[in-house]
């Protein structure tokens, strides 16, 4: 079978499949054709590509390839019936593009929706791999916009104190933010609406933040549930309050399939100090901060940095491709069996998650098999039910 790799649009810097991968693809059995300039922007030349044994090709040609595997989905214009395609969809949040591939007959395989509490699935967790340079990078926006040093010094001039830097959330990208802000000298606070995170926050030397009252509010999936408005202002209070006089803030919050909810209202932002830096990690589903303008950075009237830069892994674009391509490439070669060739097997829990009364199943969501030859996988109720 051949694997196509289109350019991906002008926006998104990454390339899905990189060289370092061609050998395991191969290997595999399949012919891999990749699109003219597609890994340019991630600084993998065409010719790199053809030594380690693809082929490139123009967009036509790639997008006539029997599976197509991109970052973002592609325009279904450009798709024929029975081809499959392998990318992150978001589906709960373009419930319309995957209506279109199925009522198209194209099989979609939506990255994004991987069980990530499987253990065989966390090789090919692409939300896990671009969260974490999502985390680290988002330390390193907010340290080079804060107008001071991060780590203690002592000088010969006098003494500088420690930058304090808050962390809203700890999944795998507040993690690696915390990590990331500890190593470069910060003194790092950390909060999230799940209590068993308290122990993982100190892991990687932070302090953990406790909101009185709280729970573990974490589902089936083992994201974060969505929060009464109530839980969700005393969230809010507890946690800005700390962050009134932190050099750096880093809002990391986000609710599969819905949009961000909003952790720094705008009250909030008037009680940092001047210089102070939020950094939104969810500027593109609407943003944690009140005041971010997604793609932005900008400056409050009280002088307070907003920034709200998009696609952070994509300005890593030459490891967020490998880390993905790696993802994809164990993605991919799993389905292939020694005797019958590339199979979409009902069995394979990464595709259709785990059976009922399994420690895994979640009610209502299957793996990443969205649809195949015109129907909705069934166990994607959740899934249907918004279509």
């Amino acid at each position: 079978m051949k694997i196509g790799v289109p350019l991906e649009p002008q926006d998104e810097t990454r390339v899905a499949i990189v060289p370092g991968s061609m050998k395991k693809l191969l290997k595999a059995g399949f012919e891999v054709v990749v699109e003219n300039g597609a890994g340019i922007a991630a600084n993998y030349s065409d010719k790199e590509y053809t030594d380690s044994g693809a082929t490139i090709a123009n967009r036509t040609v790639v997008m006539e390839c029997d599976i197509i595997i991109s970052i973002r989905l592609p325009d279904l214009s450009e798709l024929s019936k029975g081809q499959i395609v392998a990318c992150v969809a978001d589906p709960f949040r373009h419930p319309d593009k995957v209506k279109a591939c199925n009522d198209e007959g194209i099989t979609l395989m939506s990255m994004d929706m991987i069980p990530r509490r499987l253990s065989r699935a966390q090789s090919m967790d692409v939300n896990s791999s671009q969260d974490n340079l999502s985390g680290y990078k988002a330390v390193l926006l907010g340290a080079s916009q804060v107008p001071r040093g991060i780590p203690m010094m002592t000088t010969s001039a006098g003494t500088v104190r420690p930058a304090k830097v808050v962390i809203m959330g700890s999944g795998v990208a507040g993690l690696q933010a915390i990590a990331t802000a500890k190593r470069i000298g910060a003194i790092v606070f950390a909060s999230d609406v799940r209590k068993s995170a308290a122990e993982q926050i100190e892991s990687v030397g932070g302090r953990f933040i406790e909101v009185e009252g709280m729970d573990d509010f974490e589902d089936e999936a083992g994201y974060a549930k969505p929060l009464t408005p109530e839980f969700i202002q005393k969230v809010n209070d507890t946690v800005c309050e700390v962050a009134s006089d932190a050099d750096i803030i880093v809002t990391t919050a986000r609710i599969f399939g819905r949009p961000a909810p909003i952790t720094v209202p705008a009250s909030a932002v008037q009680n940092f100090k001047s210089g102070a830096v939020v950094v939104d990690m969810n500027a593109d589903v609407g943003g944690n901060c009140e005041l971010t303008k997604q793609g932005e950075i900008y400056t409050t009237d009280n002088g307070v940095i907003i920034v709200g830069t998009s696609n952070l892994p994509g300005t890593l674009a030459n490891t967020a491709s490998m880390l993905y391509s790696n993802n994809l490439t164990t993605f991919i070669t799993s389905l292939v069996d020694k005797e019958n060739g590339f199979q979409i097997s009902e069995d394979d829990d990464i595709l259709v998650g785990a059976p009922e009364g399994n420690d895994f199943h979640v009610p209502g969501m299957g793996g990443v098999l969205i649809c195949r030859d015109g129907e909705m996988h069934p166990k994607q109720t959740r899934l249907g039910g918004i279509l």
